[in-house]
């Protein structure tokens, strides 16, 4: 609980709990219906709980781990009483989730090894939040006085081009454009060739807004990495997919998609708090041997709060009064 005060201050937990409001308030819902008139955990309460995890978007392979260590609990507490299953399945949750790579939280702390500017290329497709999280995260990166440059290279779509240029002058951070079809790797060019110029800390690239064919998609990130790498040749040094929480299995199927188009070093999850599919982020925590770094809780640019799975697990199992 330490870690979680120390990361989480108290305006920041209470958007937590509120954003994820919707997918706590329907999971007990459905629990709560499922335990009615009975008092201990058995094969029948299980197989009901496994229905409501998968219908919660949980997914079926985390849903089947989350199963097994419960039976094998109650198989050696001999009896458990339905009171205890919420209590147990938060300590299985967050038992499980800590066993994954990617625990330690950093936040927007910059990696020390790496010489300045840091390059980040976000990709997701049409309608998850891509730009809104990038001018999210410039906004808090520049609250940390950090000097942020932008990069429009979602140049197949006029209004992602217009919708980052917009989060430019709302963040007062510089926005490197060249309007619309455009090749996505002149734009990354000319984006790290001011930044490196104007001696700037972090680069974000906005990038790669459809999924169209995996083919074509690996091609073109393949050149804007080249030409990244005239520049900065161990650039660049992280690549996010958002991911809209919202549409729940759509997610993951997205997830896996852009996996084997490019090489994926993190996740940001959005929406969460207009779903009550919250607990996609579990299941993809678990299932993607990428962390997921940032989760967007509502509208408010400290809304994109870095995800921390001991905090989200408490919040998820924890009811507003």
């Amino acid at each position: 609980m330490s870690i979680f005060k120390k990361i989480f201050n108290k305006d920041k937990k209470e958007s937590l709990d509120k954003g994820l409001e919707k997918s706590k308030t329907n999971f007990f819902d459905k629990v709560s219906k499922a335990l009615v008139g009975k008092s201990r955990v058995d094969e029948s309460v299980l197989d009901d709980l496994e229905e409501i995890l998968i219908a919660s978007d949980v997914g079926v392979n985390t849903t089947v781990k989350i199963i097994e260590r419960i039976e094998a609990r109650v198989a050696k507490d001999k009896y458990t009483s339905t009171s205890e299953l919420d209590t147990i399945l938060r300590e299985e949750i967050a038992a499980l989730l800590s066993e994954n790579e990617g625990d330690v939280v950093l936040g927007y702390e910059l990696p020390t090894d790496i010489k300045p500017p840091y390059i980040l290329m976000v990709v997701g497709v049409n309608g998850v939040g891509k730009t809104t999280t990038i001018g999210k995260l410039s906004a808090q990166y520049k609250a940390l006085g950090k000097k942020v440059v932008l990069g429009a290279a979602d140049t197949f779509r006029a209004a992602a081009v217009e919708q980052l240029i917009q989060w430019g002058k709302r963040v007062d951070v510089p926005v490197i454009s060249k309007g619309m079809n455009v090749h996505p790797a002149t734009v990354a060019f000319d984006t790290v060739e001011y930044a490196i110029r104007e001696q700037a800390d972090v680069v974000i690239i906005d990038t790669a807004g459809r999924l169209h064919t995996k083919v074509n998609l690996m091609n073109e990130l393949t050149k804007i990495k080249k030409v990244i790498q005239k520049h900065v040749p161990d650039a660049p040094h992280e690549i996010m997919l958002v991911l809209d929480g919202s549409t729940g299995q759509n997610a993951f199927i997205q997830a896996q998609e852009f996996t084997k188009a490019t090489e994926i070093n993190s996740l940001a999850i959005t929406k969460l708090d207009g779903t009550a599919k919250g607990g996609v982020v579990i299941g993809i925590s678990d299932q993607f041997q990428i962390p997921v770094k940032y989760i967007g809780v509502g509208e408010k640019v400290e809304d994109l709060q870095v995800f921390d799975k001991i905090a989200f697990v408490e919040s998820f199992f924890t009811l507003q009064q």
